[in-house]
């Protein structure tokens, strides 16, 4: 059976259209194109099923593959759009506002059942940052983040609510991924010296002493981005401090924390000082890659334990992306960069290619995990809008730009439900080049006059770029051993180590004339402190303090006789003590001699 042909769906000034992907790469014909110049918003089902949009008059849905029209909605103020997982419901959202003839405002969130066209439910919510209600897979748990509480809804029942997790100041809430029960984490920023922090939560035991399965807190702060990995099992959180305090980042401070379901929680280290600018889950929920560090930019890959397993080195980079089948894995470098990308083989961890999409300002991989496609789209940059298809090899496919006065505001990929498209064998090429795009040769850096004529070995570089760093073919070893054998393995190193060592000292030792080691052994004898001296409460020890005894005695009998010479008149009981210098010297002179 041969596999679909994954489409993109692309929002611009033009209105809404569709593309085939590859193998066809041209446009789709069965999707009437709507022209209108006020489209909002666009969104397919989370199986590609079906396909949602608002051209400013009203809201349309459409059954793929057949394109049928299934449900128009009057809601010409739409700007949010979310399916759930099984394709039954649609969320709409619009702006909130207040009229003279209704202060207290109008409903602006709605639940419609799609079957029959019918609101299930309509709230008031005011932010659009939170706004998407959050399903399990199986649709049978429903999570909504009102004003302080969380609230939950069993069985698409959206007028009673099952349970409420209220917690003063909650501004964020997420499920895992997969079926019911889910895991829940929460959001709470700090206030008054008091710290911010992440709960997990399993669902339905959310409330109580000891509710929480994991718990991590911290003090700088100002927003929280929290990522499940795809099993549900581990949370990842991104915190951010608005403004750096020390000066040091223009893009305020970041950090890093882990979170499991088990309890388990620590910081995920970074070498590098500087912004975090991406972070992403692989698809076996196993390990994760971050970018992080001022430019040029580091990229480390951390297993589940949070310990480095590989280092990219360093280069002009701020995102990273896995493609659907986890295979491979994209580190590029969009908006203020120039577009430069990095495919890696994760098995072997070779580089593939480094192809170059200058101004892009979009990435997205496509469900076979072979095709990508980068976009140029407004507000982020309003000229030279367009978008290109590529091959992870580093060949361009396809290349469309919009007219110089229009704009393209959106690029998504059909989704297709997991599995649909099998892991494939990569294809390395001969040469690590893209043979699409023609880069022109840079030009030579400017060095000024006083240092033209040194070497160019000695002239002080501006960055210093780090390679790749680690050994493929251990690191998949160290993966695949349990912990009893990697450590049994740590043990056999260590002992290796031990027995080199123990056969290279005799030979060192060897190497020396008999009168080198006679005049090491002398000055080892010498310097050693003897037996009897180190046994406390001996009588050698009290020798030892008579001794300190009398040369303080007699130093300060020197003092005084300095003194005395530059004519100090000195007191009686001073010239007593010069008078005792001859009995000070005798008792020490006995003292030396036992």
């Amino acid at each position: 059976m041969a596999l679909p042909s994954p489409q993109i769906a692309l929002r611009g000034s033009e209105g809404v259209w569709m593309f085939r992907g590859p193998p066809e790469t041209t446009d789709n014909f069965n999707f009437s194109r709507d022209g209108s110049p006020h489209c909002k918003v666009i969104s397919y089902s989370s199986d590609g099923t079906h396909f949602a949009w608002c051209n400013g008059r009203s809201v349309l849905v459409i059954r793929l593959p057949d394109y049928q029209l299934i449900m128009q909605l009057d809601r010409p103020r739409t700007s949010g759009l979310c399916f759930s997982p099984k394709s039954t419901m649609l969320a709409t959202w619009e702006p909130y506002f207040v009229s003279k003839d209704q202060t207290a405002g109008t409903p602006n969130m709605h639940i419609w059942d799609l079957r029959t066209g019918q609101c299930m439910k309509s709230w008031m919510h005011k932010r659009h940052d939170n706004w998407k209600l959050q399903w399990t897979d199986d649709e049978k748990v429903a999570a909504y983040c009102a004003a302080s509480e969380i609230q939950f809804f069993e069985d698409s029942n959206f007028e009673e609510v099952k349970q409420r997790l209220h917690l003063q100041r909650v501004t964020g809430c997420t499920l895992s991924p997969g079926n019911s029960p889910p895991n829940v984490a929460v959001y709470v920023p700090g206030v008054k010296g008091a710290p911010a922090f992440v709960r997990l939560y399993k669902y339905p035991r959310l409330g109580g002493p000891g509710a929480a399965v994991s718990n991590k807190s911290f003090y700088k702060a100002d927003s929280a981005h929290i990522l499940w990995n795809k099993r549900g099992s581990a949370a990842l959180v991104v915190t951010s401090l608005d403004v750096d305090t020390t000066g040091g980042s223009y893009y305020g401070e970041q950090m890093l924390h882990f979170l499991d379901i088990s309890g388990e929680t620590s910081n995920v280290t970074l070498p590098k000082k500087g912004p975090v600018y991406s972070v992403e889950w692989s698809p076996n929920s196993k390990e994760f890659c971050v970018v992080y560090g001022f430019m040029p930019a580091k990229a480390t890959l951390f297993n589940i334990k949070c310990e480095p397993v590989y280092d990219f080195g360093t280069g002009p980079r701020n995102c990273v992306y896995y493609n659907p089948q986890g295979n491979i894995i994209c580190l590029a470098g969009f908006g203020n960069l120039r577009g430069n990308m990095e495919f890696w083989d994760r098995a072997k961890l070779q580089n593939i290619s480094k192809p170059q999409s200058q101004d892009s300002t979009y990435f997205s991989w496509s469900p076979d995990g072979e095709h990508f496609v980068t976009a140029t789209c407004s507000p982020r940059l309003r000229v030279g809008n367009g978008f290109r298809i590529w091959h992870y090899t580093g060949s361009l496919l396809y290349e469309q730009a919009v007219d110089a006065k229009q704009e393209l505001y959106e690029v998504i990929w059909q989704p297709f439900p997991q599995g649909t498209f099998p892991e494939k064998k990569i294809v390395h090429p001969a040469s690590i080049t893209s043979t699409a795009v023609q880069q022109e040769a840079k030009p030579s850096a400017y060095v000024p006059p006083h240092a033209r004529d040194r070497p160019a070995g000695s002239l002080p570089k501006l960055r210093e770029y780090e390679p790749p760093q680690g050994t493929a073919t251990a690191l998949t070893e160290e993966q695949n051993l349990s912990k009893s054998a990697l450590k049994n393995k740590k043990k056999r190193e260590a002992k290796a180590r031990a027995q080199q060592q123990q056969q290279q000292r005799p030979n060192t030792v060897d190497s020396r004339s008999q009168e080198q080691r006679d005049a090491v052994a002398v000055a080892a004898h010498i310097l050693a402190p003897s037996g009897p001296q180190a046994t406390v409460g001996g009588p050698p020890v009290e020798v030892e303090k008579k001794i300190k005894n009398v040369t303080k005695k007699l130093k300060a009998i020197e003092k005084l006789k300095q003194q005395q010479a530059s004519g100090k008149t000195l007191e009686s009981n001073q010239l007593e003590k010069l008078q005792g210098e001859a009995a000070l010297l005798k008792e020490l002179q006995q003292l030396q001699l036992s």
